[in-house]
């Protein structure tokens, strides 16, 4: 069983799966390779400050709800994108119905919307479902090359 505030994801470079915390001071590594892993996890209204604003690494925020088709399509693609940028950017999943809070302070009017934030701040945002490729180029063009 995950503890709570934790998730499991696999290690792209030698399979094992880990528990990675949704908050930390630092950046989850393979406890058996020690390659960074991607950091994929979920905040809520209650948890935003821990997970996201407090973040040491820049954060993309996918503001999604569970009755969106664009959401679902795109979430593999935000999931890739925080593989190929494994130990650079965390991945923070919020559902905005379940998080009403989260989504008036960033004035969501449509989903998914995506954030980038460091340091507690927005850096970037955008609305709609994009192809892995262009989200990582915005990613990277946001925080800096990687």
């Amino acid at each position: 069983m995950t503890s709570p505030g934790a998730d499991i994801v696999t290690c792209q470079q030698c399979g094992k799966r880990n528990r990675v915390p949704a908050a930390a001071t630092g950046t989850p590594r393979c406890g058996n390779c020690h390659k960074p892993v991607p950091w994929i996890t979920h905040a809520s209204d209650e948890s935003f400050t821990d997970v996201v604003d407090r973040s040491r690494v820049p954060v993309l925020v996918d503001l999604w709800a569970t009755w969106c088709a664009p959401c679902r399509v795109v979430s593999p693609a935000l999931e890739q994108v925080a593989s190929d940028l494994a130990g650079s950017v965390k991945l923070v999943k919020i559902d905005v119905d379940a998080s009403p809070r989260t989504s008036a302070r960033f004035a969501v009017q449509a989903v998914p919307t995506l954030l980038i934030m460091d340091g507690g701040e927005v850096k970037a945002q955008r609305a709609g479902a994009a192809p892995a490729a262009s989200i990582r180029q915005w990613v990277t063009d946001t925080i800096g090359g990687q």
